[in-house]
């Protein structure tokens, strides 16, 4: 079972992505972001691309599409909060939206 970040691990790990844009959802232990394509088909593109990698491990994201835009949030339900899980999983998605 997954388990939740350290304070170490959280100053470490959460950096780069909070100044990729990542941001922490107030209330709860989880991060969101929004991605903004050109277009529906390159929101859908991105959205199937990182739906593949979140099958493959086993780690699926809360996210909304409208258009163009895409908002993801990040938490692991089984551990209670943000754990390596979402930060792979963002990291990758951050890959993938190029």
């Amino acid at each position: 079972m997954p388990e939740k970040l350290t304070d170490a691990e959280r100053a470490t790990e959460l950096a780069p992505l909070l100044d990729a844009g990542w941001q922490m959802v107030e209330g709860r232990d989880a991060m969101t972001k929004t991605y903004v394509f050109r277009n529906f088909v390159e929101a859908f593109g991105f959205m199937t691309r990182a739906a593949l990698w979140a099958e493959k491990w086993n780690h699926h994201p809360e996210w909304f599409n409208v258009y163009k835009t895409v908002d993801v949030t990040l938490s692991t339900h089984d551990a209670g909060g943000l754990s390596a899980l979402d930060v792979k999983l963002a990291s990758k998605m951050d890959a993938l939206a190029g």
